[in-house]
């Protein structure tokens, strides 16, 4: 016969932690600025609709259609400015009564300090708005647990091609 002993406190699902325990420093507020080039035409696109409903041709709003995106993020409002990082992901034109946009998306970041960190966002983009606010949900890097929040205000928009470049103010709490 053999006896097995189990200690009570050998596994445990969730407990609390200082921030400081997991090697977390003072949380801080950052303001970043850059510029968003969503591309639609020509031959290298920057954001492709790769899916969309029965209606969504004949809808005033494209209402159905979906987007991936990976869109050059610069310091300033020309494309040949200085690349800061891509956003990546997803929009869905989300609305039938105006030009509303679900936006699922990361800012990957490639230059400086930030390089190999990123902001997840998520939110409605109503395009048509002088200034809109999408929250900042999440990050890694040196944006873990962030949050925050975005402000988009369109820089131009080109009727014929339906390029746009787009500011972006965005504000995050991060460690």
């Amino acid at each position: 016969m053999s006896t097995v002993f189990v200690s009570a406190n050998s596994h445990t699902f969730a407990r609390s932690l200082l921030p400081r325990e997991i090697g977390l420093k003072e949380e801080k507020l950052s303001h970043l600025h850059f510029y968003f080039h969503d591309i639609v035409s020509g031959p290298n696109p920057t954001a492709v609709r790769v899916a969309e409903a029965k209606m969504t041709n004949t809808s005033a709003t494209g209402f159905g259609a979906v987007v991936m995106i990976d869109d050059l993020l610069t310091e300033g409002p020309d494309m040949s400015s200085k690349e800061v990082g891509r956003a990546q992901g997803i929009y869905a034109l989300a609305s039938q009564n105006d030009v509303g946009l679900l936006m699922v998306q990361n800012y990957v970041f490639t230059e400086g300090k930030y390089n190999g960190s990123t902001l997840s966002v998520l939110g409605r983009n109503a395009v048509l708005s002088g200034v809109r606010e999408l929250a900042i949900v999440g990050g890694s890097g040196l944006f873990r647990f962030a949050r925050g929040y975005a402000r988009a205000k369109t820089h131009t928009f080109d009727l014929n091609t339906g390029d746009a470049c787009v500011e972006y103010d965005v504000y995050v709490f991060h460690y």
